[in-house]
Formats: C-alpha cells, sequence, structure tokens
C-alpha cells in the first residue's frame, strides 16, 4: 500500500510538472529515505500512465494530493516516523516530502523571470500554480474556508470564515511550550524560511520558494500568502528584519511594484498597533490579482489641493474614511500623499475626537493601498486612529463591543479594502444558531449562543418569517450587514453630516 501511495505521489508531481519524467526514480528513492525503506517494486511505466490519470481540474487534482499524502501520513504515524499523529506533526513531515520534488530557488527563478520577459502575468501565473502544485498553499483546506458576498449600501462585501489554518492540537501546543526557544527565522516573513524544516511552533517550509524583486533599489521577497483569501493573495517584503513603518518611500515602494507587477494592487497595514497588520516588526506589503470592493468604490465628492491641481483627488464613499489620489504621474502622487500623510501624524480635531497623541504616544497614520487603473495610477489613503478609551479599551476606531460576537480582531489592511476574515468558531455557532432560531429556543439561556440573542432580537423584527428555507440566506446577510458597521466603527470620520464636514475640516488644511 505505501508503494502504491509513493507512486501516486510521484504521479502526481509529474502532472504538475514538479518533476520530469527522467526524475522518477531520483524522487522514489528520495522518498523512500524519508519513509525508512531501503527498497520498492514499482515500474516507470506504470508510475508515467498513473500520470496521466491525473485529474486536471483543481478540485479534483487537490483531492487526489489530500488524498494521496493522507496515505502516506498514515504509514508514518502507523511505523513511528511521525513523533505524535495530529496535523501539526504530519504537516511537518509532508511538507518535507513536498520539498523533494519542487526545484531549487534559482531553478525557480529562472523560469519565473523568463516568463516574465514574455509577460509579468505569464510569470505570476506560473509561481502562483507553482505554489498551490507544491502544496506551500493547501487548496484543500483553502476549499473549506466559507465565503459569501454580502450585498451592502457600499457594494458588495466578501465575506470568509477562516478554516484553512488548522487548530494546534494539545501535545503539539505542549511540545512548543517546553520546547527550546529558537530565534531562526526571526519570523514567518524572513528570507530563511525558504526550505527551512519547521518545528511545532514554526511552520515547515520546506517546499517554499522566494522571488526577489528589487524595490527602491534594494532586495525584497515576493511569494503567496499560505492561506490565500482571494486570488493570488500575495506576500511582499523586505529582505532585511526591519519594522513597518509608513513614511515617503512606502508608497515609492508601493508603486514601485505595481509598476513591475501592473496587474496587481498592492497595499500596506498601518505602522501602529490596533489599527496594524499582525506581523509589525518585519517590513511588508499584501497584493494580489484581486479588485475589492473598496477599489470599486466611487468618489464622492472631490478636491484640489494647491500646487496638486494635476492630481486627481477626492473622498471615497466607504464606511472607512479614504481618499484617493489618481494621475498618470506616480511622482506627483507620492508628493500629495506626503502632504497628506504629514499632516494627517500632527491633525487634531478635538470636536471629531481625533488626537494626533496623547501623553506623547502618537495616533495618528494612513493604511496606503496603490493600483493601476486604466493609464493613471491610484492611491488610496485610508485615515486611521489608534486612541483608546475606558469606554472602548481596544479602540475607539475599532470594532464596538456590540460587534465582538462576530468580529472582535484587529481591522487591518484586508479588512480595510472589504473582506472581512471572520474567525474559525462561527462556522459552529451559526449552524448552532440556526437551530435555535429554528427551534425557537432561548439563546440567553446556551453558553455559546448568548452573546448572540440581542443581534438576531435585533434582525428577526426585519423578516416576516424566518424558515428552514431562508434562515441561511438571512444569518449572512445578517452577518454582512455587521461586517459593514465594523468597518464604519473603524472609520475615524462617520458616515454623518457632522461626521463628513469634519473629514472636510481636515481636508481644507492641506
Amino acid at each position: 500500500m505505501i508503494q502504491n501511495a509513493v507512486n501516486k505521489l510521484v504521479a502526481y508531481a509529474i502532472s504538475t510538472g514538479l518533476i520530469e519524467k527522467e526524475d522518477i526514480i531520483y524522487t522514489v528513492n528520495s522518498l523512500l529515505i524519508e519513509l525508512s525503506l531501503d527498497s520498492a517494486d514499482y515500474e516507470i511505466a506504470d508510475i508515467e500512465k498513473m500520470a496521466k490519470e491525473v485529474p486536471s481540474e483543481e478540485a479534483a487534482l487537490s483531492q487526489y494530493l489530500e488524498d494521496t499524502l493522507k496515505e502516506i501520513d498514515d504509514y508514518a504515524a502507523a511505523n513511528g516516523l511521525i513523533e505524535n499523529d495530529s496535523v501539526v506533526y504530519r504537516d511537518l513531515f509532508d511538507t518535507k516530502l513536498m520539498g523533494l520534488m519542487v526545484e531549487r530557488p534559482s531553478a525557480i527563478i529562472k523560469k519565473f523571470n523568463e516568463k516574465y520577459e514574455k509577460s509579468p502575468q505569464e510569470a505570476t501565473d506560473y509561481y502562483y500554480n507553482l505554489s498551490k502544485n507544491s502544496d506551500y498553499i493547501r487548496r484543500y483546506r483553502i476549499a473549506k474556508d466559507m465565503k459569501w458576498i454580502a450585498p451592502t449600501e457600499y457594494g458588495d462585501l466578501d465575506i470568509t470564515i477562516n478554516l484553512s489554518k488548522p487548530e494546534k492540537d494539545p501535545k503539539a501546543i505542549a511540545a512548543a511550550r517546553n520546547a527550546k526557544q529558537s530565534g531562526y527565522p526571526k519570523c514567518q516573513l524572513c528570507w530563511e524560511n525558504e526550505g527551512y524544516s519547521g518545528r511545532v511552533d514554526h511552520p515547515a517550509r520546506e517546499n517554499h520558494r522566494i522571488i526577489p524583486v528589487t524595490i527602491q533599489n534594494s532586495k525584497w521577497g515576493f511569494q503567496y500568502s499560505p492561506y490565500v483569501y482571494y486570488n493570488e493573495h500575495c506576500i511582499v517584503f523586505n529582505s532585511q528584519h526591519i519594522p513597518m513603518k509608513i513614511e515617503h518611500n512606502t508608497f515609492c515602494k508601493l508603486f514601485d511594484f505595481v509598476k513591475t507587477f501592473p496587474h496587481y494592487f498592492v497595499g500596506s497595514n498601518a505602522d501602529l498597533p490596533i489599527v496594524g497588520g499582525s506581523i509589525l516588526s518585519h517590513d511588508h506589503f499584501q497584493g494580489g490579482h484581486y479588485t475589492f470592493a473598496m477599489a470599486k468604490a466611487p468618489v464622492e465628492r472631490t478636491f484640489t489641493v494647491k500646487g496638486f491641481e494635476d492630481v486627481n483627488s477626492g473622498i471615497v464613499k466607504w464606511p472607512m474614511s479614504v481618499i484617493r489620489l489618481s494621475g498618470p504621474d506616480t511622482d506627483r502622487i507620492i508628493e500629495l500623499a506626503d502632504v497628506i500623510l504629514n499632516k494627517w501624524r500632527g491633525y487634531t480635531d478635538e470636536e471629531a475626537f481625533i488626537f494626533a497623541e496623547t501623553d506623547g504616544t502618537p495616533h495618528n497614520t494612513i493604511t496606503p493601498i496603490a493600483r493601476k487603473r486604466g493609464d493613471n495610477y491610484e492611491l488610496d489613503l485610508v485615515l486611521r486612529n489608534n486612541i483608546t478609551t475606558d469606554e472602548h479599551p481596544l479602540g475607539v476606531y475599532h470594532p464596538h463591543a456590540e460587534l465582538h460576537h462576530i468580529k472582535k480582531e484587529n481591522i487591518g489592511l484586508i479588512e480595510v479594502m472589504g473582506l472581512a476574515v471572520l474567525p474559525a468558531r462561527l462556522k459552529s455557532e451559526m449552524a448552532q444558531l440556526k437551530d435555535a432560531i429554528l427551534s425557537g429556543a432561548d439563546l440567553r439561556k446556551d453558553e455559546v449562543l448568548e452573546k448572540h440573542a440581542d443581534w438576531v432580537d435585533a434582525f428577526s423584527k426585519k423578516y416576516d418569517a424566518i424558515t428552514e428555507d431562508n434562515i441561511d440566506d438571512i444569518i449572512q446577510k445578517e452577518i454582512g450587514e455587521v461586517f459593514m458597521h465594523v468597518l464604519e466603527d473603524a472609520g475615524v470620520y462617520k458616515r454623518t453630516p457632522e461626521g463628513q464636514a469634519a473629514f472636510d475640516r481636515f481636508v481644507a488644511t492641506l
């Protein structure tokens, strides 16, 4: 049985272009080493035939790989090759196997550059497919994510319940706690992750390859996120482990990347806690081949900044506070972005409860997103503020407490653009909630569901009847409404006459 599983994995590698037919014997023997086997019984012709039978449709191909790796992991667990039979240890083991079938970085980079000479999109298509076929992006887990579109007054928001990141089991958590702490790699964005074997507290990356790109005359890395939240969700990171900072060079770097890959957008999380991303210690951006609701949102009010009449400037119709700059000359857009950033860093409007700093702690920053649209370049500047109060200890411009039953986590770049990344707990909670609503159960007597009770009471009044036929659509629609309010909470200028007047006051200072 294990020989058949090995043959299937090698056939998969041939079918997806990870290896060539001439590599069959070498690859089989490499896998035998990891499986502590010293002999094999196979025919090259049989593996070649199997390769022709590997499905090409993405879902079926993903299922084929998942099933094959499970067979091999089962064997490894039964024969003591995996320390503990759990997802963490299985991932460490099967990533090593997949890494055996991925070419060295130099070969991947050479292929990428050759394709780039023909077309940037051809190069990224190749690299994205490689990242999926190598199982660096585990497609069969991504497929488990729940996704839907929620229509709102600001456009169609993307909603996803993230189920692709595996939960650590108790043994792995204990092992990580007791293990000697390692400072290598410094973080999960460092270049040293390429080919790294991983450990219980750090994912294996033997199948990971990075494409070097030059940004502002310095070396950066280009890769895809292993937990792709949207099409071709990529990460662009500094080759040096240095903290994130929003400044003049940030805008220059974003446009450098867009000019290199004009079919991609790219943006940066803000550089302050609460309103920033999860990894502020390593300078990086996120981008991809996707158009978010925010990019589709129209400019509802235009304005002109003296000395920058050649740059189209306006306020975007969006729940957060967004200034959009556009034009053919990125240098001019960057100059105006500098003006706006510097003004915002020091801007206080007590009437609007915006404070540049309190007790020497700065609060104002920006989340910038760059893209190319036709012949023009665009830069969206999302104004952020991370002030906290006794009433809102997690942040005034953060999801407020009444929304935490759905979304409590920070609002980073991806959410800002209109994609909700919601916690995995919601999958089971929504299933339980559906049953409870249909049966008329008292939510306040349920330890898990009581936090949703006020929300259900409020939205139930909007519908003549909630039935088995419409409840799924209703719950998804109402989660979308909650996310819309999450973004409104995160907006420093509210979508009220007073809030928009305060926004105009800031614009008038430019």
